[in-house]
């Protein structure tokens, strides 16, 4: 009995200490609601850059300056398929913000650190706030008609040209690399994805009717502006609707991942 006794005289201690915790206190602190909504665009055309939805898309990357020097960045967040981007939860504060994506990078810097260039921008969010970049896109991806369909296969003809002429990309990328070579232009491969869902990509692909064309070294040079015929894998089923996407990406990186500059979705009906 007296072991039960000490037992329960624990126990209640330990519940008065924690109940008297902090760790059971309300948080009173305001939840983010504040929003950032921008837009990627080719500053020669001024059209959006279209993007992918994912981690191979446009990274947005926030870091709050309100607290002074050597804050950490805000997790980051990825660009919509036609390149806007938002975010609805964020606090009230001065930032600085950053995009990367399949484009002559925005910041740049030499191998040992140096800034060349910055292109970030500085600004409150307050209430909603819109941002706009202008940048260079390493590609153009563009469809060539009207897909046809034949036996649940879809045969399109795709454009690819480039966006950035090789001596603009010279001069602004060889500054940033000690191994720095004109291979980083070659176009590597041109897909055809294909999806049940209007944001299809490299993200959102049904890998049964997906197809592509891989290219070594700069063979494709000569089939820049030209209309390159895919067909897409498989067989779809009659009276499907799916949606397509054209594709394209050269043999360079940005934040370490290679990414894709995309045409318009179209729309598909297998008859």
């Amino acid at each position: 009995m007296k072991k039960i006794s000490i037992f329960g005289a624990i126990a209640a201690i330990m519940m008065s200490s924690l109940s008297s915790c902090s760790l059971f206190e309300m948080d009173n602190y305001d939840e983010p609601e504040e929003t950032i909504w921008g837009e990627v665009v080719d500053v020669a055309t001024g059209e959006r850059v279209l993007t992918d939805q994912g981690s191979e898309g446009i990274r947005v990357r926030l870091t709050e300056l309100s607290w002074g020097d050597n804050v950490q960045h805000n997790p980051d967040f990825f660009a919509m398929p036609d390149g806007t981007f938002q975010n609805t939860k964020i606090f009230k504060g001065h930032y600085y913000v950053r995009i990367d994506g399949p484009f002559i990078p925005i910041v740049r810097e030499t191998p040992d650190g140096n800034v060349i260039e910055d292109g970030g921008k500085e600004l409150d969010i307050k209430g909603k706030t819109t941002v706009r970049f202008e940048v260079q896109p390493f590609l153009k991806v563009e469809f060539v008609g009207t897909p046809t369909v034949s036996n649940g296969q879809i045969k399109a003809k795709v454009k690819v040209t480039r966006a950035v002429s090789p001596e603009e990309f010279r001069a602004k990328i060889e500054p940033t690399r000690s191994d720095y070579s004109d291979n980083l232009l070659n176009v590597t491969d041109v897909q055809l994805f294909v999806s049940y869902s209007h944001s299809v990509g490299y993200r959102a692909r049904d890998d049964r009717w997906t197809n592509g064309l891989k290219y070594n070294g700069s063979s494709f040079d000569e089939l820049l502006g030209q209309p390159v015929t895919i067909t897409s894998a498989g067989e779809i089923p009659s009276g499907r609707r799916v949606y397509i996407r054209a594709a394209a990406r050269i043999n360079y990186t940005t934040a370490e991942v290679y990414r894709y500059n995309y045409s318009e979705p179209m729309e598909v009906l297998i008859p």
